[in-house]
């Protein structure tokens, strides 16, 4: 049976806080507990929950994953309690670590994230920013080698807004020599400072393809991955965002000039006919679902290590 090992990094603020190894690791423990081939025990630890974000499957996995580990969870609504006041980081990072074995934090600002992760005493798990989704790529990944049983010529295109699971996917995919298309409109890709870390990491840079052109992006790709055009933060500018990304929609037409064995993955929540279609997510192409049950099981496999 595979133990949990201990990540060298204390926390989890990024993809590439993982290295291959801790990667292949996570989701070897995440299979064995989609097999319940694993049991383990972490009694009395405690997992305090702060999301300034609304959530569904992130906070549900968590909550899910640490019962199952045997340890209880605290959900911090910043409304009714003193982070809405406007408590410091600092304060308040200080007093939830000598009370929580670890924390799971959704916000808008990287650099809040790692405000917390500089005065917590414990791990600091990224449950969402603006710039990146770790827990969401780990998830994905796992989707994806569920399906070619590795990564070696998996060609993964995402289409859609640069945003942070676009990001998190590009960082996976130079750790993992993935090629990653991302199909965006023009002024929606990436974060530059991701594309830099990711090609000082690619082997091959040719590996990373960003381009403003949906049909050429989904040629010969094994997986289609999009997500919801206006993000949480950004209600007064999705009436602009449904006009810019018009010809971006995953649809039947689209993924037929896929690879035949293509699979169809989004974060959830869908606005169907939107980003893609409900034909899409309802055909026998889509893992949507898969990929959203994988959340628990890598997030449990991520606790364990963090917590063993």
């Amino acid at each position: 049976m595979i133990n949990p090992i201990r990540l060298e990094n204390k926390n989890f603020l990024s993809s590439l806080d993982t290295s291959t190894e801790e990667f292949f690791h996570i989701l070897e423990l995440a299979s064995n507990f989609k097999n319940k081939d694993l049991n383990i025990e972490l009694e009395d630890k405690v997992l305090g929950l702060i999301f300034d974000k609304s959530s569904t499957r992130t906070r549900v996995s968590f909550q899910v994953a640490m019962s199952r580990l045997g340890g209880s969870t605290v959900d911090l609504n910043p409304t009714t309690s003193q982070i809405e006041r406007g408590e410091p980081i600092k304060d308040t990072a200080r007093v939830l670590s000598r009370y929580c074995d670890v924390l799971a934090i959704r916000t808008f600002k990287q650099s809040d994230l790692e405000e917390y992760a500089k005065w917590s005493s414990k791990p600091v798990i990224n449950a969402l920013t603006d710039l990146e989704h770790p827990c969401q790529a780990l998830a994905d990944y796992m989707t994806i080698k569920e399906e070619f049983v590795d990564f070696k010529n998996v060609v993964l295109t995402f289409i859609g807004d640069g945003n942070n699971v676009a990001n998190s996917l590009i960082l996976y995919g130079a750790l993992l020599g993935v090629e990653v298309r991302i199909a965006c409109p023009k002024g929606y890709e990436p974060n530059n400072l991701v594309i830099n870390k990711a090609q000082k990491i690619y082997k091959n840079k040719n590996l990373l393809k960003i381009s403003n052109e949906p049909i050429s992006a989904v040629r010969g790709a094994n997986v289609l991955y999009t997500d919801v055009w206006s993000s949480m933060g950004e209600e007064n500018q999705k009436e602009k965002k449904d006009k810019d990304f018009l010809g971006f929609t995953i649809n039947k037409n689209l993924v037929r000039k896929a690879d035949e064995d293509a699979i169809i993955l989004h974060c959830l929540p869908a606005y169907r006919s939107k980003e893609i279609t409900d034909e899409v997510i309802e055909s026998k192409k889509s893992r949507i679902f898969e990929q959203a049950e994988n959340r628990l099981h890598v997030q449990q496999a991520l606790l364990s290590c963090l917590l063993t």
